[in-house]
């Protein structure tokens, strides 16, 4: 208490000084239209701004719920979307040629929503976790995609819990073809910057440019073709080569990625016991 009287004694002035500014300044706008509508015409352009930062500042708390919701949302309808292709690719013997409806039949597939909890980009063996496990439908060699492009490929899988091996871990590779032409050959990363692998077995006479898309072959039980891989950022050949040099930028900005969906062939497991039977 005594710390406050002598605080109070030592700043009187000033105190006194203040509260009488404070007082003029009130008379002034009460006595005086023009400075009365200047100051209430001030006071809520800053309400204004107060509240447009607070409105701002909610939003942002409340943009991973609706993130989730809308990857949520998403995943639903891409799986209605592969339903009703399974469904039209079923109908198809039964639909008249008319030589302009072309159904290009896919593998029976659905996508399962997933959330990255734990993600690395600037190691050699970068790692990708899951929320998601076996108790969600999820087994090792599922593809994973997002909006962007192929993602990687499940490796290890628990309970609740997931790890996919992305594709910028040059532990896998992806088997992938040009959206131009179809020549195909695998897509794989040599442990450098994370936005960038190389398209490998390319000869030299296919015929590509800088800019072509590169998607899936879909020649592996992890993804059904189409889906992008990347585009061709650069290339290059010597005359004793007999392979390109391609680099592609990948698609997915692993730095970014927070949803993802898992897909599920369905028929993986009958189309793995019959490869199997020729290898024996």
């Amino acid at each position: 208490m005594k710390k406050l009287f002598a605080f109070l004694i030592k700043y009187s002035i000033v105190i006194l000084f203040l509260f009488l500014e404070m007082f003029a300044f009130s008379m002034i706008v009460r006595n005086n239209g023009y400075q009365q509508s200047v100051f209430f015409s001030s006071s809520n352009t800053l309400l204004a701004s107060l509240y447009s930062v607070s409105n701002s500042v909610i939003e942002y708390f409340y943009l991973k719920s609706t993130n989730e919701g809308l990857a949520s949302e998403n995943t639903a309808l891409k799986n209605q979307v592969v339903e009703l292709q399974n469904q039209l690719d079923a109908l198809h013997p039964y639909i008249p040629d008319t030589g302009n409806i072309k159904i290009s039949p896919d593998k029976e597939i659905r996508f399962i929503q997933a959330k990255v909890i734990n993600n690395s980009t600037n190691k050699l063996l970068n790692f990708i976790t899951l929320n998601k496990g076996t108790r969600d439908g999820i087994k090792p060699d599922m593809g994973v995609i997002n909006e962007e492009g192929v993602v990687g490929v499940v490796s290890t899988v628990s309970e609740k819990f997931a790890v996919v091996i992305p594709v910028i871990n040059p532990k896998i590779q992806i088997n992938s073809k040009f959206l131009r032409n179809n020549y195909s050959g695998p897509v794989h990363w040599e442990g450098h910057n994370f936005r960038y692998a190389n398209l490998n077995d390319i000869a030299r006479h296919v015929v590509f440019s800088l800019g072509d898309t590169i998607v899936t072959s879909g020649y592996s039980q992890s993804f059904p073709e189409g889906i992008l891989v990347g585009t061709v950022d650069d290339f290059k050949i010597s005359d004793s080569d007999a392979y390109y040099y391609i680099k592609v930028k990948l698609g997915v900005n692993f730095r970014t990625l927070t949803h993802v969906k898992v897909i599920d062939y369905l028929n993986y497991q009958e189309q793995q016991n019959l490869e199997k039977t020729m290898q024996e």
